[in-house]
Formats: structure tokens, sequence, C-alpha cells
């Protein structure tokens, strides 16, 4: 139960990241209120989690999911550059983040 807490605090890592970009700086109020309730969430969740994991492993795959979430749908959503650097790259992470999760033990 707790590595899915960090799998879905990942996921809210990617909204907020998004947010904070959609947000121009914090001068557009709904994508500002959007990062403030997914930052909230992602955090909340990361916390409940560090109860039952260790911080490692549990930060790096919270991290991991953000970074390659957030590549990815910037390259779907947002126009960013795709490049197959790039694509290794995420799938790179992806790797690690999985060895990772799996390397984590619970208490």
């Amino acid at each position: 139960m707790a590595w899915l807490l960090v799998i879905v605090a990942g996921l809210l890592e990617t909204g907020f990241a998004v947010c904070l970009k959609l947000s121009h700086g914090f001068t557009k109020l709904w994508p500002t209120v959007a990062f403030c309730a997914f930052a909230l969430g992602s955090f909340g969740l990361l916390t409940l989690s560090l109860k039952r994991l260790d911080v490692g492993p549990a930060y790096a795959v919270w991290t991991g999911i953000g970074a390659a979430g957030t590549a990815i749908y910037g390259m779907v959503f947002m126009g960013d550059v795709v490049s197959v650097l790039k694509l290794v790259s995420i799938t790179l992470v992806i790797i690690g983040v999985m060895g990772l999760q799996l390397s984590g033990s619970a208490h």
C-alpha cells in the first residue's frame, strides 16, 4: 500500500509541475490553485508513505515518476521537442525507478 501512495504522489508531482508552467509565474489563478492542490496531495501522500518505507528509494521513485511523467506530458501535450536521446533517457529513469522500488523495504 505504501508503494501505491508513492506512485500516486509521483503522478500528482507531474500535475503540479505542469500546472507550475501553466500558471505563468503564479499570475493565472486556476493553474495556480491546481498547482497548490497537486503539490499538497503529492507531498501529503509521500509523507504518509514514508511512515512505512525507507526514505531513499521512496523519494527517488517519487521524483523519478514526476520527472518522467512531466517530460512525457510535455512532449505529448505541450509541444516539447521529442528526440531519441530524450526517449532513451526517460526509459532509463523508468528502469531506475522500477529497480529502486524493488529494492525498497517496508518496516
